[in-house]
Protein backbone atom coordinates (compact mmCIF):
# COMPACT_ATOMS: atom_id res chain seq x y z
CA UNK A 1 0.00 0.00 0.00
CA UNK A 2 1.66 3.42 -1.00
CA UNK A 3 0.64 5.81 1.59
CA UNK A 4 1.19 9.37 1.23
CA UNK A 5 -0.67 11.96 3.92
CA UNK A 6 -3.67 9.77 5.10
CA UNK A 7 -3.85 8.36 2.00
CA UNK A 8 -3.59 4.86 0.94
CA UNK A 9 -3.66 3.72 -3.41
CA UNK A 10 -4.39 0.13 -3.45
CA UNK A 11 -3.35 -1.79 -6.69
CA UNK A 12 -1.28 1.00 -8.70
CA UNK A 13 -0.71 0.09 -12.38
CA UNK A 14 -0.20 2.24 -15.36
CA UNK A 15 -1.95 5.80 -14.91
CA UNK A 16 -3.65 4.93 -12.03
CA UNK A 17 -4.67 3.05 -8.58
CA UNK A 18 -7.45 0.56 -8.42
CA UNK A 19 -8.50 1.91 -5.05
CA UNK A 20 -7.68 5.30 -3.11
CA UNK A 21 -8.75 5.27 0.75
CA UNK A 22 -8.66 8.99 2.38
CA UNK A 23 -10.56 9.96 5.45
CA UNK A 24 -12.14 6.06 6.35
CA UNK A 25 -13.41 6.33 2.45
CA UNK A 26 -12.44 3.69 -0.39
CA UNK A 27 -12.90 5.51 -3.83
CA UNK A 28 -12.77 2.38 -6.59
CA UNK A 29 -11.39 3.41 -10.02
CA UNK A 30 -13.88 2.03 -12.50
CA UNK A 31 -13.58 -1.42 -12.91
CA UNK A 32 -13.57 -3.40 -16.17
CA UNK A 33 -14.01 -7.37 -16.66
CA UNK A 34 -10.49 -9.18 -17.43
CA UNK A 35 -11.98 -11.86 -19.58
CA UNK A 36 -14.06 -9.90 -21.97
CA UNK A 37 -14.80 -13.53 -24.03
CA UNK A 38 -18.32 -13.82 -21.47
CA UNK A 39 -21.59 -12.17 -22.24
CA UNK A 40 -22.69 -9.11 -20.24
CA UNK A 41 -23.78 -11.15 -16.98
CA UNK A 42 -20.16 -12.92 -16.88
CA UNK A 43 -18.48 -9.79 -17.35
CA UNK A 44 -20.47 -8.10 -14.62
CA UNK A 45 -19.62 -11.00 -12.34
CA UNK A 46 -16.17 -11.08 -13.17
CA UNK A 47 -15.65 -6.83 -12.44
CA UNK A 48 -17.82 -7.66 -9.15
CA UNK A 49 -15.02 -10.32 -8.03
CA UNK A 50 -12.64 -7.41 -8.57
CA UNK A 51 -15.04 -4.77 -6.45
CA UNK A 52 -14.96 -7.61 -3.63
CA UNK A 53 -11.11 -8.05 -3.66
CA UNK A 54 -10.38 -4.23 -3.13
CA UNK A 55 -12.77 -3.86 -0.94
CA UNK A 56 -11.43 -6.32 1.31
CA UNK A 57 -7.96 -5.22 0.86
CA UNK A 58 -8.93 -1.73 1.41
CA UNK A 59 -10.21 -3.58 4.69
CA UNK A 60 -13.83 -3.06 4.09
CA UNK A 61 -16.88 -5.06 2.02
CA UNK A 62 -19.30 -4.87 -0.32
CA UNK A 63 -22.24 -4.38 2.81
CA UNK A 64 -20.23 -0.94 3.53
CA UNK A 65 -20.52 0.10 -0.23
CA UNK A 66 -22.06 3.77 -0.37
CA UNK A 67 -22.93 3.96 -3.96
CA UNK A 68 -21.65 2.48 -7.58
CA UNK A 69 -21.76 3.56 -10.45
CA UNK A 70 -22.64 1.09 -13.59
CA UNK A 71 -21.29 1.94 -17.30
CA UNK A 72 -22.85 -0.68 -20.16
CA UNK A 73 -21.53 -0.45 -23.02
CA UNK A 74 -25.32 -1.21 -24.22
CA UNK A 75 -28.49 -0.68 -22.39
CA UNK A 76 -29.88 -3.75 -23.76
CA UNK A 77 -27.35 -5.66 -21.51
CA UNK A 78 -29.49 -4.04 -18.44
CA UNK A 79 -31.17 -7.10 -17.70
CA UNK A 80 -27.98 -9.61 -17.98
CA UNK A 81 -25.94 -7.06 -15.83
CA UNK A 82 -28.73 -7.49 -13.05
CA UNK A 83 -29.32 -11.14 -13.20
CA UNK A 84 -25.06 -11.27 -12.02
CA UNK A 85 -25.55 -8.01 -9.87
CA UNK A 86 -28.66 -9.43 -8.34
CA UNK A 87 -26.82 -13.21 -7.39
CA UNK A 88 -23.74 -10.72 -5.84
CA UNK A 89 -25.56 -8.18 -3.83
CA UNK A 90 -26.42 -8.41 0.03
CA UNK A 91 -30.39 -7.72 0.66
CA UNK A 92 -28.97 -6.34 3.71
CA UNK A 93 -27.26 -3.67 2.33
CA UNK A 94 -28.03 -2.50 -1.09
CA UNK A 95 -26.51 0.86 -2.15
CA UNK A 96 -27.19 4.22 -3.78
CA UNK A 97 -27.24 2.91 -7.74
CA UNK A 98 -26.57 4.38 -11.27
CA UNK A 99 -26.73 2.63 -14.71
CA UNK A 100 -26.24 4.43 -17.89
CA UNK A 101 -24.88 3.67 -21.23
CA UNK A 102 -21.74 4.81 -22.39
CA UNK A 103 -18.76 4.03 -24.95
CA UNK A 104 -16.14 2.10 -23.07
CA UNK A 105 -12.79 2.75 -23.81
CA UNK A 106 -12.24 -1.07 -25.62
CA UNK A 107 -15.00 -2.04 -27.71
CA UNK A 108 -14.81 -5.79 -26.01
CA UNK A 109 -16.01 -4.41 -22.50
CA UNK A 110 -19.64 -4.79 -21.91
CA UNK A 111 -19.41 -3.43 -18.32
CA UNK A 112 -17.40 -0.70 -15.94
CA UNK A 113 -18.14 -0.35 -12.27
CA UNK A 114 -16.88 2.31 -10.04
CA UNK A 115 -18.19 2.70 -6.50
CA UNK A 116 -17.41 4.34 -2.83
CA UNK A 117 -17.31 2.78 0.29
CA UNK A 118 -17.25 3.34 4.02
CA UNK A 119 -14.21 2.32 5.84
CA UNK A 120 -15.47 1.65 9.47
CA UNK A 121 -13.00 2.04 12.01
CA UNK A 122 -12.01 -1.00 14.04
CA UNK A 123 -13.36 -0.79 17.38
CA UNK A 124 -11.10 -1.63 20.28
CA UNK A 125 -12.60 -5.00 22.01
CA UNK A 126 -14.17 -4.70 25.57
CA UNK A 127 -11.90 -5.67 28.36
CA UNK A 128 -13.26 -9.09 29.81
CA UNK A 129 -14.24 -9.10 33.56
CA UNK A 130 -10.83 -9.93 34.42
CA UNK A 131 -8.69 -7.34 32.18
CA UNK A 132 -7.78 -4.27 32.94
CA UNK A 133 -7.17 -1.85 30.54
CA UNK A 134 -3.91 -2.06 30.07
CA UNK A 135 -3.86 -6.10 29.77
Amino acid sequence: MNQMIGIARLAPEGRLSGAVVHNMTVYLAGQVPDDTAGDAEAQTADVLRQVDALLRQAGTSKAHLLTVQVFLADMADYPAMNRAWDAWLDPAHKPARLTVQARLADPAWRVEITGIAALLPVLPRAAGPNEGMWA
